[in-house]
């Protein structure tokens, strides 16, 4: 039967590094750190969403060949993959708070269609747009 999504996978290029930003600046909890190997398994969890995991996968063996790997890091850093969108409550609130921790911002917050939003990267170069919900919706 069918239980729904448990993990969503990022590439990063530095474990250490993503799982510093990830819990020290954006305030997610360790959830797995296992290796096998140099493979290492890294997932964290935002507070308020435990049965949802966020992995912090770095692109090679057993998964990747180095031409893949490197190909994958390279448009991670380039921006190339899909955006992530983390809900906020309030945009410009949660915006000084994330920049007062170190988290550079590529878009300020801004008012569109009723909502809020900025834009940021994580060490890695993968993109997040920061979403307050329109009001009444």
């Amino acid at each position: 039967m069918n239980q729904g999504i448990n993990v969503v996978g990022l590439y990063v290029d530095d474990q250490d590094a993503a799982l510093s930003f990830y819990v020290d600046k954006l305030g997610f909890r360790v959830h797995t750190d296992v290796r096998n190997g140099a493979y290492r398994w890294l997932t964290v969890q935002h507070p308020e969403q435990p049965t949802f995991q966020l992995g912090l996968f770095a692109p090679g063996p057993p998964v990747h060949d180095e031409a893949t790997a490197q190909t994958l890091r390279a448009m991670v850093a380039k921006g190339a993959m899909p955006p992530l969108v983390l809900s906020v409550a309030d945009c410009r609130a949660s915006y000084e708070q994330l920049k007062a921790r170190g988290v550079e911002f590529t878009q300020e917050p801004v008012d569109r269609f009723g909502s809020v939003d900025a834009g940021f990267r994580d060490p890695a170069g993968n993109g997040w747009k920061m979403i307050q919900a329109a009001t009444g919706k």
